[in-house]
């Protein structure tokens, strides 16, 4: 068993099944990525690991514990999709407060420091920029010093460069042996920090693998598009190596596959005496492979 562990879990709101059967498991020190459509259940699953709503169906453990024990809570930092506190509250205040409610928790000021919230630590809430807030909802979410930290939306509404910032910390504190769930809508920021990812969609695991195990999970790992400078059988790239399928509109040729395939395309069409006009090359990404494993209806 894992640091969290879901299975088959089901959750209704009345008539509508939000989360159908989704089943996953994350070990102790990676970073684990929920990635899925708007609506696709990402925020149901970990608001029950979170133990905020309880499943119709399916178990979810944590540490080991139902998630609603309190001593789970005590061990777990939560940052919701959407938070609010009170207008009036200052930023030192709602860290004082948060770390009241843990029996370890982190000194306030580093954090603030290394979110970039230092210099606003007497500023009310209400004062505060939307980026701002999300880096304070961040904080509070740490100041516990959790065993396992949910994050939900981690970087919604950062500037470019507060992302890469966060995304330092989080990795620092993952390198410090903390378990973090990530849902996030960002495929760069799965692929860059995730070491597995949880595919869902319409309320059901559809994949889990590495970012790059994902990626090559594409029937179209790299895409080559050309126009040929004489006329071209259909059938002229059958069997060359890595080529995967093709399709010709309007006299464009496009070739999906893996591997080095710009190369034996070229060396194919070579072969032919034939030159590749207007010569693409895509290679899937993260953005790609969800989109395919997510597309069906």
């Amino acid at each position: 068993m894992g640091v969290i562990d879901v299975q088959r879990l089901r959750k209704c709101y009345g008539d509508r099944e939000a989360v159908r059967d989704v089943s996953f498991t994350v070990e102790r020190g990676e970073i684990f990525g929920i990635i899925g459509r708007n609506g696709a259940g990402k925020t149901t699953t970990v608001e029950c690991i979170e133990g905020l709503r309880r499943p119709d169906g399916g178990a979810v453990s944590v540490l080991g514990r139902d998630p609603g024990d309190p001593r789970v809570r005590q061990r777990l930092g939560v940052q919701l999709q959407e938070s609010q506190l009170p207008d009036r509250i200052r930023v030192d205040e709602a860290m004082g407060l948060f770390a009241s409610f843990y029996d370890r928790p982190a000194a306030p000021g580093p954090l603030l420091e290394r979110l970039g919230l230092a210099e606003h630590r007497r500023q009310q809430y209400k004062k505060l920029s939307g980026g701002q807030k999300q880096r304070l909802s961040i904080a509070l979410s740490l100041v516990g010093s959790p065993d396992v930290a949910v994050l939900d939306e981690l970087t919604t509404g950062l500037d470019p460069q507060a992302r890469r910032e966060t995304w330092q910390l989080i990795a620092d504190i993952r390198d410090r042996g903390v378990t973090v769930l990530l849902v996030t809508h960002f495929m760069d920021e799965a692929e860059r920090l995730c070491d597995r990812i949880a595919v869902i969609d319409q309320g059901r695991t559809v994949a889990i693998d590495t970012p790059d195990g994902l990626i090559r999970r594409v029937a179209g790992g790299v895409t080559v598009t050309f126009r040929p400078s004489a006329p071209l059988d259909p059938e002229a790239l059958a069997g060359v190596p890595g080529v995967a399928a093709t399709a010709i509109e309007d006299g464009i040729w496009t070739v999906r596959g893996t591997g080095n395939l710009a190369h034996e395309v070229s060396t194919a069409l070579g072969a032919l005496r034939v030159v590749p006009l207007n010569l693409n090359i895509v290679q899937a990404d993260l953005e790609t492979a969800f989109v395919e494993l997510t597309c069906a209806p």
